[in-house]
């Protein structure tokens, strides 16, 4: 079995540590890192361990065994699936400053079958333990992050060698750069410059075409574009949550949407006066069915775009966290049903309330799921004079970056 070496896991441990937590600086002296660590991923816990250790912080780590999730909601009763275990929840989200969660599956299909309201009802039963989190983090006292480890399921779902799977992660995380953080910082400013040259514009409407595609979101005023932000390494892509109240049109998405260890697969919504009044599937209809059911999800909440100047990753990876940055030819837009950003708002979230957020229009849900395509589009920006502008073409942003 491929073994990775010291010296590449010690850089990916720094890029965690010294550039993703703590909104992009080091991780301080006497800070509290807590780790989920699955155990497909186990060659990583030592590598990360001491990377939070050098920097003085306290590492909490939590080993999660592979193949116990299916056997979890194969045996547990309803009461058991929505229990919330609220002083250790709480005081988890007291005690630790920052977290770091492992994407790695050993099994891509180790939920397969399980009924999905269960699968839902889990995830919702942790929203309040989410909201905590949440408030502190926009309070600047939490941050988190979330990365991927390379498998052999993970590999073969992707039709990738393990060998090719690998090279995508360390080229996108740029672990072969000598020294990445440095390599992260420099992508960061790319991203910035990209971000307030669309702020600049203040745009009112956003219009996506291709053949599959004719789509048309408000931005809205008190909204700002975010990205190269450190709670996903990598990230690549630029986006905002949208003002829903007016997304009127037709997309179908390309690729995938992997969700509880099942594929939802070419994906078509139609909206309109701001609603999915039509959706439909090729596989796992249902399961779609179920998310968008679940209270507000039937509404677009987040709009992203990944330019391929920036982003390193040119397969699909069937993960999430890899496909919404995918770069590539044509880049790729990704939309969100569920929850959205409220941090895409202009000024200081830490004091928005819910009702104050529900009020201009953002939305609190337990899930968000990003749904992708790669296809060649063309993204025309319609400013607040009326005039039209196409701000994205061929996979890239209509602006200079270096």
């Amino acid at each position: 079995m491929y073994q990775p070496s010291p010296a590449l896991l010690k850089k990916y441990a720094d890029v965690l540590v010294k550039f993703a937590l703590r909104f992009g600086k080091w991780v301080k002296k006497g800070e509290v890192v807590f780790v989920q660590l699955p155990e497909c991923a186990k060659p990583f816990y030592l590598p990360l361990q001491q990377a939070i250790l050098e920097a003085g912080a306290h590492p909490m780590m939590e080993y999660l065994p592979d193949g116990v999730s299916k056997h979890f909601f194969e045996h547990a009763n309803d009461d058991q699936i929505v229990f919330y275990p609220a002083h250790f929840l709480h005081g988890k989200v007291a005690q630790m400053d920052h977290i770091i969660s492992i994407v790695a599956e050993a099994d891509m299909y180790e939920l397969k079958g399980v009924n999905p309201k269960k699968l839902t009802a889990r995830r919702h039963s942790r929203k309040e333990y989410m909201d905590r989190r949440r408030e502190k983090e926009h309070a600047g006292k939490h941050s988190w992050t979330i990365w991927m480890y390379w498998t052999p399921a993970m590999a073969k779902e992707a039709k990738l060698s393990l060998k090719e799977y690998r090279n995508q992660i360390i080229k996108a995380c740029y672990l072969d750069y000598k020294d990445p953080v440095v390599q992260w910082n420099k992508t960061s400013k790319y991203i910035e410059k990209i971000q307030k040259w669309l702020d600049k514009m203040k745009i009112e409407y956003i219009h996506v075409t291709w053949p599959d595609a004719d789509l048309q979101v408000k931005i809205w005023a008190d909204r700002k574009w975010l990205g190269g932000r450190w709670v996903n390494i990598p990230s690549f892509e630029i986006f905002t949550s949208p003002d829903c109240r007016e997304t009127e049109g037709r997309v179908k998405f390309n690729q995938p949407l992997y969700v509880y260890g099942q594929m939802i697969k070419w994906i078509e919504l139609h909206f309109r006066k701001w609603v999915v009044t039509k959706f439909s599937a090729k596989e796992n209809q249902k399961l779609l069915k179920e998310l968008i059911a679940i209270p507000n999800a039937n509404r677009l909440w987040e709009f992203s775009l990944t330019d391929g100047r920036i982003s390193h990753i040119t397969k699909f990876m069937w993960e999430t966290l890899y496909d919404e940055n995918m770069g590539g030819k044509y880049g790729n837009m990704h939309v969100a049903l569920w929850a959205s950003y409220n941090d895409a708002r202009v000024g200081n979230v830490a004091k928005l309330s819910k009702k104050q957020a529900e009020k201009i229009w953002f939305n609190d849900s337990a899930e968000h799921k990003d749904i992708v395509s790669t296809a060649p589009k063309t993204v025309t920006a319609i400013l607040k004079d009326g005039s039209k502008r196409v701000i994205y073409k061929d996979g890239q942003f209509a602006c200079k970056i270096r």
